[in-house]
């Protein structure tokens, strides 16, 4: 049997590592680069990251899902369009604006956990879709999971 091979990583910072301001609000504020390996066939990706160390709750920062299957990254700097020229959609964030939004944390350290799902076949979601809106779709069509987690801090 031939292990299913599924890893996500920044080429920006390492799994664990602190985020480099210019993916952050007290930076530029653009999405980071991101890649990832796929030893099997996947009908398309989707991509949530959050903050599961906000005060009020865990934050979203970004929602990407449609990502055809052939795509192996997301580069630096994705723009907050609702879609992109391949047909990849972006979902709402906790700040009710479209595409990424980085680590602004009110106080101490927080981790940003990047969560790709390798999925059976492109969603019928329409675009601007929540991260609970993005589960929903994908129960029951996800092939595998890979995470990939960041941390920043305003001490």
């Amino acid at each position: 049997m031939i292990a299913m091979v599924f890893a996500l990583w920044s080429s920006a910072f390492g799994n664990g590592d602190l985020i480099p301001v210019q993916f952050t609000a007290d930076g530029d504020d653009i999405s980071p680069p991101l890649e990832w390996e796929c030893s099997f066939e996947a009908g398309s990706f989707a991509l949530i990251c959050e903050d599961p160390d906000a005060p009020m709750g865990t934050w979203v920062h970004w929602v990407v899902y449609n990502i055809p299957g052939e795509r192996r990254m997301l580069e630096e700097g994705i723009p907050a369009e609702i879609e992109l020229e391949d047909g990849t959609l972006q979902g709402e964030n906790s700040w009710a604006s479209i595409g990424y939004g980085g680590p602004a944390p009110p106080s101490g350290k927080h981790r940003y956990i990047f969560t790709l799902y390798a999925l059976e076949g492109q969603l019928r979601l329409a675009p601007g879709a929540t991260a609970f809106e993005l589960r929903e779709a994908i129960e029951g069509q996800i092939i595998a999971q890979a995470e990939f987690m960041g941390e920043y801090s305003r001490e």
